[in-house]
């Protein structure tokens, strides 16, 4: 009995073991089955990181970004693309255009893929395509960028996108002509007009230039008759730029008939067409009647000026036509050939004629002046007789004249409500006539009379927009300094010792300040309108100056980095790092023009009139180290050495 308990227990224990040995083999199993698991879970991670690059769809565009941008077109051959910015009004309204567009592209054959790239984000997308609006449209040809600039509807960029996917689809030809020291002469001798570029090929400015140049050029082309545009590549062709006295790019010159003229107009598409369009026409228009003369010295409110000649071929009107196109933008010129008008004019052929409007005559001064055009009259003594007598004794300023007639200084602004209508001349000719009184007495500056609504902010920097006074009266003097007469009662002497105070000296400049930092030790330096000429001016230091606002994003990001420049150089004794809020304070110099938000001068110790402008780098501590090194007049060894 006992034998046989002893074999069942030893079964019952073999039972056991093969049990325990089968659990093992199944935890083996599970435990391989879950690290092949696990294994795979790291390769779908794997896969999942390596479609990072893919492009992700929305509601049919593809959005690409900085890192699956190139991935991604690598291997099309065509793809239209939107640069927009999110907080962009049109981009927003052509949301629900874009997408139709994907989908009617999406079902071509074959397939062309939309996508849509926010240049606010991926910003070195951006600058690559050069964006500047929003939105912007590149149709990209086997990855190079084709631009589309025509009607914003599926419609128009439907056609354009399949007509650019075409196998055998390629580029038109420039329009823009490319001028050689071979050819230059030939095609602007005999042009009647042209506008010609001289750049250079490493020239930033002349590569933003180029898209631009290209479009008007085309636009140009199509007029009749047609307006070329040409370039000429200046580090090559060298004789033809020397000729030409090109030291900067890129430089832009109209050409009639070979001769040179400065080109001043804008440099975007539409305004080089229009601009090329108004050159394009006579720089001076034939008169015929007396009465138009007549209607000038009435209702005019410029200057007059006429050419009188003998007829077409008089050559003193080659002269005359030459110095209008020198002065076209600025004046309005007229000639005739009627025996009448010059009568009238009380002038002889070969003469030009310049009179004020009538309500600008003065017993001060002629009713005309006149100059003879002699065979030895040069352009220069056309243009300097007509900018002598371009003002009257007490003109109006205006703004849409300030910027043409009204920039020389020291100019006595008389403010009040100017209005030339019927109703009002009468009042506004009774002040005019005391300020002439005093004007003719000081020829050495001018006088004007300006709406006081026209300048509030003027009179408001002047401290007079609450004096309470019906007539006030300021100086702008040289450098952007002004000066403000005191309110009382105006008329006549009151102006005269107001300006002869001014003459001999003994005024103080007005000047929008924050009040003086009572410590000002920290490694940027506070500067204040009252301070300007002290630490900017200080012709012992070299200055580097920040215009900010507090207001000004870009302002506030350049902070950290401009006050880190700071501390680089506060052992500088010879060196100021200053910053200056403009939108609280004047600046007294004329010199230091700020146009936006930071603007950067460097004002060098010996030329403190002349200072340079930091423009084109990226405002960290790097590139201002640079620039201070490059201008720097007063640096010490150590820092050059550390630069």
């Amino acid at each position: 009995m006992k034998g046989k308990k002893a074999l069942l227990l030893l079964a019952l224990l073999g039972i056991a073991q093969l049990t325990s040995f089968a659990r093992c083999e199944e935890n083996d199993a599970t435990e391989e089955e879950e690290e092949d698991g696990e294994q795979e879970d790291g390769e779908d991670e794997d896969e999942e990181e390596d479609t990072d690059t893919d492009a992700k769809e929305e509601n049919g565009v593809l959005i690409l970004t900085d890192s699956n941008f190139d991935t991604f077109v690598a291997d099309k051959d065509t793809v239209l693309v939107e640069f927009y910015a999110p907080w962009c009004g049109h981009c927003k309204q052509f949301v629900p255009e874009y997408e139709k567009i994907a989908q009617t592209l999406k079902e071509n054959d074959p397939p062309i893929p939309v996508a849509k790239v926010d240049a606010t984000a991926e910003t070195a997308l951006g600058s690559r395509f050069e964006v500047r609006g929003y939105p912007t449209f590149k149709i990209l040809k086997k990855g190079q960028p084709v631009d589309y600039d025509g009607d914003r509807s599926e419609k128009a960029i439907v056609a354009k996108v399949k007509e650019v996917a075409q196998p055998d689809w390629a580029p038109p030809p420039e329009v823009t002509m490319v001028l050689t020291n071979d050819n230059f002469d030939e095609v602007v001798n005999e042009a009647d007009i042209i506008l010609v570029e001289f750049y250079a090929p490493w020239c930033g400015h002349c590569k933003q230039l180029a898209p631009e140049y290209e479009k008007a050029a085309k636009e140009l082309s199509k007029r009749t008759p047609p307006i070329p545009l040409a370039k000429v590549d200046a580090t090559v062709e060298s004789e033809v730029a020397t000729r030409f006295e090109v030291s900067g790019y890129p430089t832009l010159k109209i050409f009639r008939k070979g001769k040179a003229f400065e080109y001043n107009g804008p440099r975007e598409k539409h305004g080089i067409v229009d601009y090329m369009i108004e050159q394009a026409g006579p720089p001076t228009k034939h008169i015929q009647a007396v009465k138009q003369i007549q209607e000038f010295v009435k209702d005019g409110d410029d200057v007059i000026i006429v050419g009188v000649f003998a007829d077409d071929q008089d050559a003193a009107l080659e002269l005359y036509r030459n110095t209008c196109n020198n002065l076209r933008e600025d004046y309005k010129f007229h000639h005739t050939f009627s025996n009448e008008i010059a009568k009238y004019l009380k002038a002889s052929a070969g003469q030009v004629v310049m009179m004020q409007p009538e309500k600008f005559h003065s017993k001060f001064e002629p009713k005309s002046y006149i100059l003879t055009i002699k065979e030895s009259t040069t352009e220069a003594e056309v243009k300097e007789f007509i900018d002598k007598h371009t003002l009257p004794l007490v003109g109006h300023r205006k703004q849409s004249n300030d910027g043409k007639r009204y920039t020389k200084r020291p100019m006595v602004v008389i403010y009040y409500g100017v209005d030339f209508s019927y109703d009002y001349r009468v009042a506004t000719q009774f002040w005019r006539n005391k300020v002439l009184e005093v004007a003719h007495d000081f020829p050495e500056y001018t006088f004007v009379i300006a709406d006081e609504e026209d300048y509030a902010e003027e009179l408001k920097a002047l401290g007079l927009s609450d004096s309470g006074e019906e007539v006030n009266v300021g100086i702008l003097g040289d450098g952007g300094k002004k000066y403000s007469m005191e309110p009382e009662e105006f008329d006549s002497d009151v102006l005269r010792e107001f300006v002869m105070a001014f003459k001999k000296g003994k005024l103080k400049a007005v000047v929008k300040s924050q009040p003086v930092p009572k410590s000002n030790k920290g490694p940027v330096k506070v500067v204040v309108g009252k301070t300007f000429e002290e630490i900017v001016l200080d012709k012992k230091k070299d200055v580097l100056i920040e215009f900010y606002a507090p207001w000004c994003g870009h302002c506030k990001q350049l902070e950290p980095e401009y006050n880190e420049l700071g501390k680089k150089y506060k052992h500088e004794k010879n060196l100021v790092i200053a910053k200056m809020d403009s939108t609280a304070n004047d600046i007294p110099n004329d010199n230091y023009k700020v146009e936006g938000f930071p603007t950067i001068y460097f004002a060098p110790s010996n030329n403190k009139q002349n200072p340079v402008k930091f423009e084109g780098g990226t405002r960290d501590v790097e590139s201002l180290s640079k620039f201070l090194k490059e201008h720097a007049t007063l640096l010490s060894e150590r820092s050059k050495d550390e630069l």
